[in-house]
């Protein structure tokens, strides 16, 4: 099931013992294009630490109460390994989670009960009595690069869906916008689309593209690089949030671009 991505933020985690906080962002590897750890901000409970959640701890979730289930104590999480809030998520950090916790690095996905993250949430995103929420806003808090503080002597791919939000995007021969979200596949946590905001150039539009059309990502100025061309994207078929689930319209997306698959 494709899903957009912000709308768990702010989710409460709940432990087998009770809540531990809630997600305020996600790592992802920029090689593979998969989300591979949640961010869980744990407020007071855990000062100046940041906890990693691997996603296949997640056991089930609740779309109206907003919370997702983990198969942890608290006890666990306090004598996880220490990540400092101002410290680079490296591969040797990574490794500790992985033996601590007993997750599988190789896991690809696949979750017990079925449907996905949010299994539930399909419903109200075809809802057509709230808006989508898509365009509440960035998960970026402050305006700034975020890049250094993940990066140095950090993992080198893995990257915030916070810091990544609001990147410039450039087809072959120009700018067509800003990524505004991104849409993730819930069963693997794949991103399937980011989702662009082309205000600047094109009022009114957002537009879906796949990661493989991206040619190159400029890290240091925040630019994405596409290998489509402006004529291809307005030429695109309209996207409309609600036809997020319409196979269909998805096929069409695919077949206009010659992207393989067809987005589900």
């Amino acid at each position: 099931m494709l899903e957009v991505i912000s709308a768990l933020e702010g989710y409460a985690i709940e432990a087998s013992d009770g809540r531990i906080g809630t997600v305020d962002d996600f790592l992802f590897d920029d090689e593979t294009w998969k989300v591979r750890w949640l961010v869980v901000d744990t407020g007071t409970w855990l000062t100046e630490r940041r906890v990693l959640l691997h996603p296949s701890a997640i056991t089930s979730s609740d779309y109206e109460r907003e919370f997702l289930t983990v198969k942890l104590t608290k006890a666990q999480v306090q004598g996880s390994p220490d990540i400092r809030q101002d410290e680079p998520v490296s591969r040797q950090m990574e490794s500790q989670l992985y033996n601590y916790y007993g997750w599988d690095p190789l896991w690809s996905g696949g979750y017990p009960w079925g449907g996905g993250l949010i299994g539930a949430h399909a419903g109200a995103i075809a809802s057509p009595l709230s808006p989508p929420p898509y365009f509440r806003g960035s998960l970026k808090r402050d305006g700034s690069d975020g890049g250094p503080a993940l990066h140095k002597g950090g993992d080198p791919h893995l990257r915030s869906i916070g810091e990544v939000t609001g990147y410039h995007i450039n087809a072959t021969d120009g700018d067509i916008g800003h990524i505004e979200n991104f849409i993730i596949d819930s069963a693997t946590l794949g991103i399937h689309y980011l989702i662009i905001d082309t205000k600047n150039w094109w009022p009114g539009r957002h537009i879906l593209i796949s990661p493989g059309a991206v040619a190159g990502i400029d890290w240091p100025d925040r630019h994405v690089r596409l290998n489509v061309t402006q004529d291809q994207v307005k030429a695109s078929p309209p996207w409309d949030p609600l036809d997020l689930m319409n196979q269909a319209a998805m096929k069409k997306l695919h077949a206009h671009y010659g992207w393989p698959g067809q987005g589900f």
